[in-house]
């Protein structure tokens, strides 16, 4: 009796069944195709926009608890109500729980966030550190949520870096699609933030990727737009501030003043950096001398923002009831002075006390208040060729936060996306010009790009010099069995003249010996404990080191080009 055929339909579901498993299959051995890969970025967007969505609903909603308020916008204005010893209290409760949190699941207590991004991207084939990371976004939303003085992107930003590297690392991804597939993660993360696609998107090109190449640009535009969508489902399309109907520059005699606001604003902007670093080397110093607990270290910082927010309920959260405030002229000068300087000391005290968070929405502020008081003083001393001092907050805030960033384009972006209001470009990217070409010089490029350099990592000075730091001597060097192996004897005879290098070491203390020393190869040793003599691995030769160097140059200068 003949065998009945197998229906039609069974075929063809086994058939694609078959051709997904493959797919999946060559997916991850190969990596995925162009049509994958933004299949992939636009799930990336959704994922890093909730992300974005529920961290900044977790702000509101521990703040409801805290401080009886789940508005970012009205939340000092409430506080004026609550009683002295609550301000103080909360800080100090909040800066404990961080400090524990930190202590427990991050191996040196520190939080990361848009600096530790921006390394995942240029050293780390675009990853970055997962467990430390969800610690990290759990701290920065509780020093949010009660009384820290910093900003939601940072660790939004850093947040949406572990959702790709766990995608990354599941597919397989190469350094270039990793790092790809980082910026689609802060692109949504920034649009979902901010409301703010063109920037969102800009941002992770500019800030983390450091490059526009083409072959990045439609999968993080796709991601980015994913991210808006989930802010705009939630909130709808309004921005995050609101202005006066006239902002409108009156008069081209006034960019000449806008000139003059941008060097002030580079000048505040780079006060801020350094007040930041000042204060977080004076807490190094005195968690050492004391001997203090590092988990104890943000309640006190806690301790001293409650103590400054008993009379200055200002300083605490993000900031955006003061810099609506800036933006709309409620402010006489007197106040925007004070609370610019609280500003800066509270945001020191925050990050100088490892507690958490970003520094865009500080920034925005320092430059809303420095840009209104710059405005009043130009408009009382030259009323005749003055506008509205309202847009001098509105170019103080772009100014600070581009050069705080070391992002002129997506800060001016972000910048317009968040207040609606386009028609004042001139004298927002006049300022921008200005303030980042300062602070530029200042500092090392950016706050990220400077902490990044006081940890010792060089990524400031670009790929000439953090390349050498990723290429590990041990790798390159000619083993003694190679036949082109250095001679022992003229090895041992280097090593006697102090000539050597350990094999741990990398390139960038490689390099300096060839061109000190002038000789063609340098041992490569093991240098043991309690001053036993040094066991001979191989030779680095100058010709070898060289064509390491170059070709990860070439790898970097294709992918930025293609």
């Amino acid at each position: 009796m003949p065998e009945p055929e197998t229906p039609q339909l069974s075929r063809y579901a086994t058939a694609l069944a078959a051709a997904l498993r493959k797919a999946w299959h060559v997916m991850l051995s190969r990596g995925p195709s162009q049509f994958q890969f933004w299949l992939i970025a636009l799930i990336i967007g959704i994922a890093a926009g909730f992300a974005a969505l529920f961290f900044r609903k977790g702000i509101n909603w521990l703040q409801m608890i805290t401080y009886g308020d789940d508005s970012t916008a009205l939340l000092h204005g409430y506080t004026t109500l609550l009683p002295w010893y609550w301000m103080l209290i909360v800080p100090i409760c909040g800066g404990l729980a961080v400090g524990l949190i930190l202590h427990n699941f991050t191996p040196d207590g520190r939080v990361r966030a848009v600096a530790d991004v921006i390394e995942g991207a240029a050293m780390n084939d675009g990853r970055v550190e997962k467990r430390a990371g969800l610690a990290s976004a759990a701290a920065s939303l509780i020093t949010l949520g009660t009384g820290g003085s910093s900003g939601r992107e940072g660790p939004v930003v850093h947040l949406a870096a572990v959702i790709s590297s766990w995608v990354s690392d599941r597919i397989h991804a190469n350094g270039i699609n990793g790092r790809d597939l980082l910026g689609c993660a802060v692109a949504a993360a920034v649009s979902a933030s901010f409301n703010a696609p063109i920037a969102g998107a800009l941002f992770a090109l500019e800030v983390v990727l450091r490059h526009f190449a083409v072959h990045a640009f439609a999968p993080i535009v796709i991601a980015s737009v994913a991210g808006t969508v989930i802010n705009r489902l939630e909130f709808g399309d309004i921005t995050e501030f609101t202005l006066p109907v006239s902002t409108a520059l009156e008069f081209y005699q006034e960019l000449p003043a806008f000139l003059l606001l941008g060097l002030v604003c580079g000048g505040v902007a780079t006060v801020l950096m350094y007040a930041v670093f000042f204060t977080e080397d004076i807490g190094d110093e005195m968690q050492r001398a004391v001997g203090l607990p590092r988990w104890l270290r943000p309640a006190i910082a806690g301790g001293i923002l409650g103590t400054l927010a008993i009379w200055f309920p200002h300083i605490i959260g993000v900031g955006y009831e003061t810099t609506s405030a800036a933006l709309t002229g409620q402010l006489v000068l007197h106040e925007a002075i004070v609370f610019a300087v609280l500003k800066v000391a509270a945001v020191s005290i925050t990050f100088g006390g490892r507690m958490g968070g970003g520094i865009f929405s500080p920034s925005l502020m320092l430059g809303a208040l420095t840009g209104l008081a710059f405005g009043l003083i130009a408009t009382a001393v030259f009323p005749e060729v003055s506008g509205s001092h309202t847009l001098y907050a509105l170019a103080g805030m772009g100014a600070v936060a581009a050069a705080v960033l070391g992002a002129p384009i997506s800060t001016t972006l972000i910048v317009f996306e968040m207040t609606g209001d386009w028609q004042t470009g001139l004298a927002v990217m006049v300022a921008v010009s200005m303030s980042t070409a300062l602070a530029s010089r200042l500092v090392d490029r950016s706050f990220f790009l400077t902490q990044l350099e006081r940890r010792g990592i060089r990524l400031a000075a670009g790929p000439q010099a953090y390349l050498l730091s990723m290429s590990r001597v041990a790798t390159l060097m000619r083993s003694p069995d190679d036949a082109r192996a250095a001679s022992p004897d003229a090895c041992w005879e280097m090593i006697e003249d102090g000539i050597y290098i350990d094999g741990n070491a990398t390139l960038e203390a490689a390099m300096p010996i060839f061109d000190r020393s002038g000789v063609l190869f340098i041992p490569v040793v093991t240098l043991s404990a309690g001053g036993a003599p040094p066991e001979l691995l191989g030779a680095l030769f100058h010709v070898d080191a060289l064509k390491a160097f170059n070709s990860a140059l070439s790898a970097v200068s294709q992918e930025e080009h293609s």
